[in-house]
């Protein structure tokens, strides 16, 4: 039987990750810092890692694929990903495939700013976007780290006169116009040649924390385009969610930007028909992806609760 080990097992994309290989009847290792994470509690196995910054993150995992014999490694965490690019080959040694994308394309995704410049190089439509500064960029506008993730320290900027005090309060922060119409995400999986394979659109109804918590699939050519010159302009391999916006008043749709790596809203993707989950992991043992087992219906639409996941007291020794 096939035995995955996932990290970021705290996150939803991690749990998105895990419910789905479970459901399939794969072995699945969470790994998480968090030994509460809920993830590592979906699985029949977890191991805790370090965080990502910490030196000895990649040797971690190595050490954690080889003693839980796991056949393959997938990564939920784009900001792992530089440091697991190192040890491709020392995972493979263990017995553990890996499918990351290229490190440039990574570095790119998770600096908005160096993100706006390949975007703009390439003549994709996106915002105007300029660091530490509003200069030449049209309002109202979005205000937020060059470096961030799940919409932390994001805000919006309607009048000129709050634009200092927004930037001043925000780290190493980037300025954009703000995108008009309806936004949505996504979730892409491309072959090792670069092309897209699936793709699934949905359009983001409700977000909290930067989360899709309602959303609906749709199709859309003009998407779809772009998704496809965006994949090809980055360099992108594997799985990736593309965020932006479709304004049919203007007929334009606007690159927002890309997460190499899954999404959080994931399982509305999943639900919809597409195995997204299912041919990574075939891809990533070197095994072909069968486009046939990656489309979607349009029109299926999630909303989201909490839940709870519960732990027995570890028994006592007598």
């Amino acid at each position: 039987m096939t035995r995955v080990l996932v990290t970021g097992a705290g996150g939803a994309a991690g749990v998105a990750v895990i419910r789905a290989l479970v459901a399939d009847g794969i072995e699945t290792v969470a790994a998480d810092p968090d030994p509460l994470a809920a993830g590592c509690h979906l699985s029949a196995e977890h191991v805790a890692l370090p965080y990502a910054t910490d030196d000895d993150f990649a040797g971690a995992v190595v050490r954690a694929a080889a003693a839980s014999r796991v056949d393959a490694v997938i990564c939920t965490v784009a900001e792992e990903m530089p440091a697991l690019v190192t040890v491709v080959a020392d995972l493979e040694a263990v017995g553990a495939a890996t499918w990351l994308p290229p490190l440039d394309a990574v570095l790119t995704c998770i600096d908005k700013q160096r993100f706006a410049t390949a975007v703009a190089a390439a003549g994709l439509p996106a915002p105007t976007t300029r660091s530490g500064s509003a200069d030449g960029v049209p309002g109202p506008w979005i205000v937020k780290p060059r470096f961030g993730r799940g919409s932390r320290s994001v805000c919006a900027v309607d009048d000129a006169a709050d634009l200092a005090e927004a930037i001043r309060r925000t780290p190493d922060a980037i300025v954009q116009t703000r995108c008009t119409g309806r936004e949505f995400t996504v979730d892409v999986l491309s072959d090792r040649s670069g092309s897209v394979v699936g793709l699934v659109p949905r359009w983001r109804l409700e977000t909290k924390a930067g989360i899709s918590t309602k959303g609906e699939t749709f199709s859309d050519e003009r998407v779809t385009a772009l998704v496809r010159a965006t994949i090809a302009a980055l360099g992108l391999l594997g799985a990736c969610n593309v965020q932006g916006f479709v304004d049919d008043d203007r007929d334009a749709v606007d690159l927002l930007e890309v997460n190499p790596r899954f999404s959080g809203g994931l399982p509305l993707a999943l639900a919809a028909g597409a195995d997204l989950v299912g041919e990574f992991l075939r891809g990533t043992l070197g095994l072909p992806i069968r486009p046939e087992r990656l489309t979607h219906r349009d029109g299926v639409v999630m909303t989201r609760h909490l839940t709870e996941v519960f732990l027995e007291p570890s028994p006592v020794a007598s």
